[in-house]
């Protein structure tokens, strides 16, 4: 009977903590990505986002990026967005994919110069292009990129209740066995 009791109590302590979140998950279809390029020459993070609903009916599908950031370590203070693409505003552009294995893929076509050199840098999929903006097909070094999606705010904000609800629970057990004789 007790368990019972305290399956309704978290039910209930759950429900109520769901319902007083902001519910925009569904409607809003704006996907969050982080990444990492790998190269021997450069490393940087970077963040994008763009709008599911948006893609693209061809063969692969392509969405507009909403928003972009990225920047190479050691230069802290210089942050390439989505309009340093030299396509703009057509450009940068997610596509999806699928590996030959069936997995799907997300990816990022981004191309940007460097603000301090001659250099333009390319991200496109899983590879990272470093090549001269001066001299015609010259590739000078070539990296990875990897990604992974970020939750949304209100999917985390889920989790942290559920779990302060399973922490709850657990010290009220603790505390309920302490106090019988």
């Amino acid at each position: 009977m007790k368990l019972v009791t305290q399956l309704l109590l978290a039910t209930a302590s759950l429900t109520i903590g769901l319902a007083t979140l902001d519910g925009k998950n569904a409607s809003a279809a704006i996907i969050n990505y982080a990444f990492i390029v790998d190269s021997p020459t450069n490393r940087g993070q970077g963040f994008f986002s763009f709008d599911d609903t948006t893609f693209s009916d061809d063969n692969i599908p392509v969405a507009i990026v909403k928003s972009l950031s990225f920047k190479f370590d050691g230069e802290p203070n210089i942050v390439y967005t989505e309009q340093d693409d030299l396509n703009f505003p057509d450009f940068p552009v997610v596509f999806l994919t699928t590996f030959l294995t069936g997995e799907p893929f997300v990816g990022l076509d981004y191309v940007f110069d460097d603000r301090v050199s001659d250099l333009s840098y390319e991200i496109l999929g899983e590879d990272f292009t470093i090549f001269s903006s001066t001299a015609a097909n010259t590739e000078i070094s070539v990296g990875t990129v990897s990604y992974t999606r970020v939750p949304e705010p209100t999917t985390l904000a889920a989790s942290f209740v559920t779990c302060g609800v399973g922490c709850f629970m657990k010290r009220k057990g603790k505390l309920s066995k302490k106090f019988k004789v």
